[in-house]
């Protein structure tokens, strides 16, 4: 249901507000880009206690996924980067039939793919603190013992 309402309030929006979404996830997207370096240099900081740790076998999962979602973020940048090409022939005013439904029905299809890919990116986040506050943990109680 509630994809179905943002695919109707895609197909009210004109050219302007479509090339504004775009702008925004553009946006988000390079923000997300230098978190994920982020994390991958705070994971790699704690790399001895996650390979010797417990959580060895998770930290590979964890390497594997960031990997992937960093490869997947440039797919994802080079197509919005594109689609956001594409709108300026909208802009333009240049009445070509059926181009803006088809740039409406690639740009649904976008803003989808980018709110799955934060949600996937998120879950990592959560696996990645949930197993640097145990390493914290054990950390600080080596210390006190």
């Amino acid at each position: 249901m509630k994809t179905t309402t943002h695919f109707k309030y895609i197909e009210w929006r004109d050219p302007r507000g479509l090339h504004e979404d775009t702008v925004r996830s553009l946006s988000d997207l390079k923000f997300l880009k230098d978190e994920l370096q982020f994390l991958m240099n705070l994971v790699a900081e704690h790399t001895l206690e996650l390979i010797y740790g417990e959580s060895s076998e998770e930290s590979k999962v964890i390497f594997s996924q960031l990997a992937d979602h960093k490869k997947r973020l440039e797919k994802l940048l080079k197509a919005l980067e594109a689609h956001s090409n594409k709108l300026q022939v909208l802009l333009d005013d240049t009445d070509v039939p059926g181009e803006l439904k088809l740039y409406k029905d690639e740009h649904y299809k976008l803003i989808i793919e980018e709110m799955d890919f934060h949600s996937d990116v998120k879950k990592t986040k959560r696996t990645i603190f949930q197993m640097l506050s145990e390493i914290m943990k054990k950390s600080k109680q080596k210390k006190l013992s």
